[in-house]
């Protein structure tokens, strides 16, 4: 186990907490941290591009004109993709693009999206982050105090003040521990650990 200081909002060491050698100091793959961010990114995916078939368009199924002798090509009725305001032949249709890669995989993955944040001296543990009031200016002032910007917050539990303080700032996410995903840990170059969560993601990652 590795020690690391906890710090209060003020940036001052308030004491040291022992981070889990097998969530906290995984060597990091490239290969698998791609492989569940392009899973995650394809699921956000909406897959609603579409078109109108044949059968979709308005209109009606008369032929148009006789089949032979009037010099000009065959034609059925006027909902034909060959027409103006024609059926679309081989256009999208809705889907899903969502896909799954194995749970153990993405266990893997997440524990080492955060060792490489420990490796990469970019994590900071905050023994708490509680703000009397929702005020984006308070929250800012922490923030500033420890010379943080682009980061992710992780709480435990949910954090009204907190999460409305800063949900107005740019570059800045608040995050429960229950929604901890490797997107995210990689997405932002800074990452806080309130300690309290700590205990729910070795919960979560050690099961």
């Amino acid at each position: 186990m590795a020690g690391m200081d906890v710090l209060n909002i003020k940036g001052e060491k308030v004491s040291q907490v022992e981070l889990v050698d097998m969530i906290f100091n995984v060597p990091v793959k490239s290969s698998v941290l791609h492989e569940v961010v392009k899973m995650q990114l394809a699921g956000k995916r909406s897959g609603t591009a579409a078109v109108k078939h044949r059968s979709d368009i308005r209109g009606s199924g008369r032929k148009l004109f006789r089949q032979k002798g009037t010099g000009r090509a065959r034609r059925g009725n006027i909902k034909s993709p060959l027409l103006r305001g024609g059926g679309v032949v081989f256009g999208p249709d809705p889907r899903s693009y969502a896909y799954k890669v194995p749970k153990k995989v993405r266990r893997l993955a997440l524990k080492m999206a955060l060792s490489s944040k420990v490796q990469g001296n970019n994590l900071v543990v905050l023994d708490q982050f509680e703000l009397d009031q929702v005020k984006t200016k308070k929250f800012l002032e922490v923030v500033n105090t420890l010379k943080l910007e682009n980061v992710l917050i992780v709480t435990e539990k949910k954090n009204e003040n907190l999460e409305l303080s800063s949900r107005n700032v740019p570059d800045v996410k608040v995050l429960r521990s229950e929604g901890l995903n490797v997107y995210d840990i990689l997405k932002y170059k800074k990452m806080i650990l309130l300690e309290s969560s700590i205990k729910d993601i070795e919960g979560r990652l050690l099961a």
